[in-house]
């Protein structure tokens, strides 16, 4: 049997497994409610595994997102990543057996992405990758083996840039399959610019516009051995000309940085931060220091100088075309690339095609047009 939005209704199930993928979800259920309008021809369950747990996801993030609670939290929590993937497995094949869908949608490269397009490849249910094709080429990361295995099992393919459809077409994904869309990231930036929330510590710490650098570390290169996160840290204290360096402390580097006796007075380690006040604090910076790949996208939209603390990234468009500099995760990289930063001397970025704040709307108007075969 084939389904179309003439015949009934187009039954999606949703996947988040962390924090950041309702950031990228938030505008796929706006873009959901506005393809409906007086007349429901999409319906979702929104599905959070549960596999970070954040004592900060209340009722108040998805309020923040303009986003209902999640239909169900699978609860998941911790463990390895084999105990993981097969926690989030065994609870997702019991709720999509029970709530059958037409599609299955899972957005960007955490476990959930993985586990639940496995489960639903194995109950005959399409898939559909948001931020797919995107490549590292780095197999040391987890998020490189779960972008590679849900690419392998996805029915289509939803891209950030042309490159990301290359990559999926070496790996023999058809044309067909492929739909160069843009970056829902950005449509939830572009959504909340005019929203942000500047937060407490700005006038705290007396911060002025320009005059502060964000700091963002995780990974395990930079932050799992004690001298290696020393090192990162005093090179950039050391080389910021005294300016203020904000710090959003991830908990696994928390736990290494209260071991390392590091005195600057310039540095300030503060806690997780909401969405709004983190991009405020963003917003204003003169530049951003980080190993994370999404904020060098948000910054490339901002026109923030980025400094990327990582020997590749599955986002080469934020350096070749946007504001992002890639310097490896040597410390002795920092000082120069710092001084070519306050010398005034930083590339003038641009932005990629398509991060125009519209691609929820663009992949919302693919799935209403596919013909999915219901097994």
């Amino acid at each position: 049997m084939q389904i179309s939005e003439k015949q009934r209704i187009i039954r999606l199930t949703i996947i988040a497994g962390a924090r950041p993928n309702f950031m990228k979800i938030a505008p796929i259920i706006h873009a959901i409610e506005k393809f409906n309008g007086n007349e429901k021809r999409i319906e979702y369950r929104l599905i959070h595994t549960g596999q970070h747990y954040d004592k900060n996801m209340s009722e108040t993030f998805f309020e923040e997102l303009n986003i209902p609670m999640p239909d169900i939290n699978l609860g998941v929590g911790g463990g390895t990543q084999a105990e993981q993937t097969a926690g989030i497995m065994i609870a997702f094949e019991k709720e999509l057996t029970e709530h059958s869908a037409d599609l299955v949608i899972v957005v960007g490269d955490v476990t959930s992405t993985m586990a639940c397009s496995i489960v639903a490849k194995k109950l005959n249910t399409k898939v559909a990758h948001i931020e797919a094709g995107i490549r590292s080429w780095d197999l040391t990361m987890p998020e490189e083996i779960n972008r590679m295995i849900t690419d392998c099992l996805t029915d289509y393919y939803f891209t950030t840039t042309e490159l990301a459809g290359q990559n999926l077409r070496n790996a023999g994904a058809e044309d067909k399959q492929i739909f160069f869309v843009g970056n829902v990231m950005i449509d939830t930036l572009l959504a909340n610019i005019n929203r942000l929330v500047k937060p407490a510590i700005f006038d705290t710490l007396s911060l002025k516009e320009k005059e502060y650098i964000m700091l963002t570390l995780h990974r395990p290169a930079n932050v799992d051995e004690a001298d290696q996160l020393k090192a990162l840290l005093n090179e950039i204290v050391t080389h910021v000309h005294a300016l203020p360096v904000i710090f959003p402390i991830h908990p696994r580097t928390a736990k290494i940085f209260s071991e390392l006796n590091i005195k600057a007075d310039n540095l300030h380690i503060v806690d997780p931060m909401e969405y709004l006040e983190f991009n405020y604090l963003v917003k204003y910076s003169k530049a951003v220091i980080t190993d994370s790949g999404g904020i060098t996208e948000e910054t490339t939209v901002m026109n923030i100088p980025c400094i990327t603390l990582r020997d590749n990234t599955e986002r080469p468009e934020t350096c070749t075309i946007g504001t992002n500099e890639l310097i490896g995760t040597n410390p002795k990289a920092i000082k120069p690339t710092l001084d070519k930063l306050f010398s005034g001397n930083w590339k003038k970025g641009g932005i990629p095609e398509l991060w125009d704040g519209k691609t929820a709307e663009r992949i919302i108007q693919v799935i209403s047009e596919l013909r999915i075969e219901v097994v």
